[in-house]
C-alpha cells in the first residue's frame, strides 16, 4: 500500500518529523512504497493518508495556518493527524491563550507552557502501557498539558502537571517531541491505528 504522509511545514520541527516518519515506515517495511513530504498549501494535502503538525511556537503556527488558508482544509482533512507540542495545542477545543485559533479536533482543554519557559525544558522516561518494551524517553520543550479531556479521548500518559499524551480516533497528540528521539514506537502506533 502506497502511503503519503505530509508534515505541516509552516514553522517548527519539520525535517525531524520527516526523518522520524521515514524511519518508522522503514521499520514497518513500507519505506519503498511511501512518501513523506512538506505541506504548505491546501493542495498539498491531496491524497495524504496522514498529516503531522510539529512542535514550534503555537501562536505563530496558528497565525500561519490562517494566513496560508489551511484552517478549514486541516479541519476537514479525512486522514490521521499526529500532533506534537504546539501541534497538541492547536488540536484542542480550548486553549488558555486567545491568540490561538485552535482547530478544535480533540475535545480537550490545553494549557500552553505548563512546565514553564525554555530553561525549564526537561527529559523523562514515560512507562506508556500501550507501548511494549522500555519506557519512552520523552523530550519536553516549553511543553503544554491537557487539563480536561472529553468523552472518547484516550489518555496514553498523565504526569502530575497534566495529560501529556492522548489518542482520539485517528488523531494522536503529544506534549513532548518524539521526533527528537530515535524511538519511533509512537509513530508506528499512529500508523498502525490508521491501518497503515
Amino acid at each position: 500500500m502506497a502511503v503519503k504522509i505530509g508534515v505541516l511545514a509552516l514553522q517548527g520541527n519539520v525535517s525531524e518529523h520527516i526523518d522520524a516518519f521515514r524511519l518508522a515506515l522503514k521499520k514497518t517495511g513500507q519505506e519503498a512504497s511511501s512518501e513523506v513530504f512538506e505541506v504548505r498549501h491546501p493542495a498539498d494535502l491531496a491524497g495524504c493518508n496522514a498529516l503531522a503538525i510539529p512542535g514550534g511556537e503555537s501562536t505563530t503556527i496558528s497565525r500561519l495556518i490562517d494566513k496560508n488558508h489551511m484552517y478549514e482544509p486541516i479541519r476537514s482533512f479525512p486522514g490521521g493527524i499526529f500532533a506534537t507540542c504546539a501541534g497538541m495545542v492547536l488540536m484542542a477545543t480550548q486553549v488558555d491563550d486567545t491568540r490561538i485559533h485552535s482547530l478544535g479536533l480533540i475535545e480537550m482543554k490545553v494549557d500552553r507552557n505548563a512546565f514553564g519557559r525554555q530553561r525549564e525544558s526537561f527529559e523523562a522516561d514515560l512507562p506508556i502501557k500501550e507501548l511494549k518494551g522500555d519506557p519512552f524517553h520523552a523530550i519536553f520543550i516549553r511543553a503544554p498539558v491537557a487539563t480536561i479531556i472529553g468523552t472518547g479521548v484516550t489518555v496514553l500518559y498523565r504526569m502530575d502537571q497534566g495529560i501529556v499524551a492522548v489518542e482520539y480516533g485517528k488523531y494522536m497528540a503529544l506534549s513532548f517531541h518524539p521526533e527528537l528521539s530515535c524511538d519511533t514506537r509512537l509513530h508506528e502506533r499512529f500508523l498502525k491505528n490508521l491501518g497503515i
